[in-house]
């Protein structure tokens, strides 16, 4: 009854997002898009944030990012000697795991250690073997030295550098002698695991740890027994592991293995020289 005061639209002239539209009596029906009013949040792309609630296209999303991500995509070749992901494997092993190792190499003449570890050599068991044998050599060899001047009442000094003496023997050999194996293994066409060759050498120095504690005994000869049976076992241990496996070496594999058994009781013969003699 009063659409006389209304008037007409054209449809040419409506601008905006509510378009208009006139029906045959000639009124104007306006028509309201569907709205996503009902669902949150929006799923359709809005003004120029696309995707509703996440950040502009420009933002930097460097925190967003996971730590492992980063490293897998940024790190790769000889880069990843050098991150720490890189040497968690071989730390990964349990107590019950160690000690078995440990007795293993108590026992040189199974010659199945590297066959054990062969698919999961560890660093751990070695670093602490080494570890320990470094805090040991050092506390055996003051106390032996202390009691012996004590004896004889002569006055005693406390030598410091058998600490640092002890690191560089201990740490120096596990590491050179390896990575020189490997690479004469590699020149004879026989290769072997570098990690493998750590951890073979690691657990043989074990038995030193109990020589080094039987050296309080304060007669030469019981030290120098002592020293031998250790340096037999390690050697052993380590010489017969590598037998079978560098047997592929050709013609020359036994001169290999007697060259690694006398570099392994020349170790015990530098320990009794400076660890297990008393110097008044």
């Amino acid at each position: 009854m009063m659409s006389s005061n209304y008037t007409p639209l054209d449809n040419q002239n409506v601008t905006g997002s509510v378009p208009a539209a006139a029906d045959s009596s000639g009124h104007v029906t306006v028509k309201f898009t569907e709205s996503n009013l009902q669902t949150f949040p929006p799923t359709a792309a809005q003004g120029k944030i696309s995707g509703g609630s996440g950040p502009p296209r420009d933002a930097d999303d460097t925190f967003s990012k996971t730590a492992t991500g980063s490293d897998d995509t940024q790190q790769s070749g000889w880069f990843q000697t050098f991150s720490i992901a890189a040497y968690k494997p071989y730390f990964d092993v349990d107590t019950s795991d160690v000690v078995e190792r440990i007795i293993d190499s108590l026992f040189p003449f199974r010659g199945s250690f590297t066959e054990k570890i062969a698919e999961q050599p560890d660093l751990y068991g070695p670093f602490w073997i080494c570890t320990t044998l470094i805090f040991v050599a050092a506390s055996i060899g003051t106390f032996v030295t202390y009691l012996s001047h004590k004896l004889q009442n002569k006055e005693w000094d406390y030598d410091i550098n058998l600490v640092t003496w002890s690191a560089g023997l201990f740490y120096g050999y596990v590491t050179i002698v390896p990575v020189c194996l490997y690479l004469i293994l590699k020149y004879f066409s026989a290769p072997s695991g570098l990690v493998q060759l750590f951890c073979l050498y690691g657990y043989s120095l074990f038995v030193f740890i109990p020589a080094l504690c039987l050296s309080v005994i304060p007669l030469p000869i019981v030290r120098w027994v002592v020293a031998g049976v250790a340096g037999f076992m390690s050697a052993t241990f380590v010489a017969l592991n590598l037998r079978n496996h560098i047997k592929s070496a050709g013609e020359r594999w036994f001169l290999i293995v007697v060259g690694i058994f006398l570099l392994q009781l020349a170790l015990a013969l530098v320990l009794k020289l400076y660890l297990f003699t008393v110097t008044v």
